[in-house]
């Protein structure tokens, strides 16, 4: 019931993440991450193989198809964009890259593995948070770190649903030759016209009281 894969790890066996065509692409070249083969819902339920597993899947198929910029992503839930709920990502490839996100600026979450998390000064969203290296690194899909970065990443949305439930959100990541970045753009408040329009975002919960929480779990 899906196109022809173009990726399956592992390679021999049962398969345990599955690479296939987007059957609706909204761009030239587009293609799903299928996370598992077990109907789970989200990044969160995965464990560190499985998503180590992802992070070879995307660097495999952006070996396999290196022209233009691949932007990896994931969304979770309806109001994020999702049409699927069972976990998954997209590869989408564009004919360039976004600008270089701000500087790291703000409060931190964790450290450790040579990477860091925190919630930029300037957030978007509530609990809008980045994970990346300590050390600067121009490249996350040939980096050793890009699956420890996604173990954090998943970590943070446990961390996110154990305060607010299950949280629609975008993640995605931001390749850039100052530095990659994951970025998770939790998705708890509605973009209107200022946001959409002007681009000036009003964010309700201040990036130190998120890290403070996302840090320390629910009280």
């Amino acid at each position: 019931m899906t196109p022809p894969e173009t990726l399956v790890l592992p390679a021999e066996g049962d398969w345990k993440v599955r690479v296939v065509p987007n059957l609706y692409p909204a761009l030239d070249r587009q293609e799903v991450v299928v996370h598992s083969p077990e109907h789970i819902r989200t990044i969160a339920e995965l464990g560190d193989d499985r998503l180590g597993l992802v992070a070879e899947a995307w660097r495999l198929r952006r070996q396999a198809e290196p022209g233009g910029y691949l932007h990896a992503l994931v969304n979770e839930g309806r109001e994020a964009g999702a049409s699927r709920p069972h976990s998954h990502s997209q590869l989408a490839w564009l004919p360039s890259g976004p600008e270089p996100e701000p500087d790291r600026d703000g409060e931190t979450i964790l450290e450790r593995d040579g990477l860091i998390a925190w919630c930029p000064r300037v957030s978007r969203m509530p609990y809008e948070s980045a994970v990346a290296p300590v050390t600067g690194e121009p490249d996350g899909f040939d980096s050793d770190l890009l699956a420890p970065a996604l173990r954090i990443l998943a970590e943070l949305v446990r961390r996110l649903r154990a305060l607010e439930g299950p949280v629609p959100l975008n993640a995605w990541l931001h390749n850039h030759e100052r530095g990659w970045r994951l970025v998770l753009f939790p998705r708890l408040s509605i973009l209107a016209g200022l946001e959409l329009g002007a681009g000036v975002f009003v964010n309700a919960l201040p990036p130190e009281q998120a890290a403070a929480r996302l840090r320390n779990g629910p009280t």
